[in-house]
């Protein structure tokens, strides 16, 4: 039996290394594609940590303003005042630091303290979550005492 070659028709090798080629293609394309999303998506959680690293070093700044003024107006060379003031600065240099480092250096500086003081860490950052968590409640008390007192917003039980 002779194979004939009829025009317009492939050979079944044709027709699976074209189909080879075309799913490699599409991988490299895929691949592309990927890095891409992964490129942009890395690109907008940069912008949204450095904005969030922004408003945190403002809110340092601020604070800071306060107890200076706070610390002004105490007595003259008094314990209180001198602490004040020593926080504040200390604050203020935090918050400049904070404004100056990208993110990854914050985290390796984080890491670095973290690791030659585990104990001074972890009170520092148990003592950040019962100040969050104290914050935290007053905002929802603030905010249910002002819901409560509104006329025409009676609650009968807390559903929140």
């Amino acid at each position: 039996m002779s194979t004939q070659k009829i025009p317009g028709q492939t050979s079944p090798q044709t027709t699976a290394s074209q189909a080879k080629q075309k799913a490699g293609e599409l991988t490299e394309h895929a691949k592309t594609a990927a890095g891409d999303v992964a490129q942009d998506a890395a690109s907008t959680a940069k912008g949204q940590a450095d904005s969030a690293k922004s408003s945190v070093a403002d809110e340092m700044s601020g604070i800071a303003s306060a107890l200076r003024t706070a610390a002004e107006e105490m007595r003259r060379g008094s314990p209180q005042e001198r602490t004040f003031g020593q926080i504040a600065e200390g604050l203020a240099d935090a918050s400049e630091a904070m404004r100056n480092k990208d993110l990854s250096e914050m985290v390796q500086d984080v890491s670095a303290f973290a690791r030659k003081n585990p104990l001074v860490f972890l009170g520092g950052a148990a003592l950040i979550g019962f100040a969050a968590t104290r914050f935290a409640k007053a905002s929802k008390t603030q905010v249910s005492h002002a819901t409560l007192g509104t006329p025409g917003t009676e609650r009968y039980g807390d559903f929140s």
